[in-house]
């Protein structure tokens, strides 16, 4: 445990941000969860594309709010565009 006021401090800061950010974090990857399980379902592309939308929009908020890395947002969403484009030419 940290001695100084503004250790103290900041320990209760970075506490406070660290659930904050969880709260974020893990509604991304639900999201992310969701989308990949209807692109892999395959039968519907429109609510493929509504889940891969919604974990889109989500990612870009985390990373805007420096929960998670602009890169690793990118990265991500990249990935399950490609997912829905693949899943858009085989039907």
């Amino acid at each position: 445990m940290a001695n100084h006021r503004s250790a103290i401090k900041r320990f209760r800061q970075s506490e406070k941000r660290r659930i904050h950010n969880r709260i974020y974090r893990t509604r991304v990857r639900t999201l992310i969860k969701k989308a990949r399980a209807e692109i892999s379902a395959g039968n519907d592309f429109e609510a493929a594309k509504a889940a891969t939308m919604s974990a889109v929009r989500d990612l870009d908020m985390a990373a805007s709010r420096g929960t998670i890395h602009p890169k690793n947002a990118a990265r991500r969403k990249s990935r399950l565009m490609k997912q829905l484009a693949a899943l858009q030419t085989k039907s």
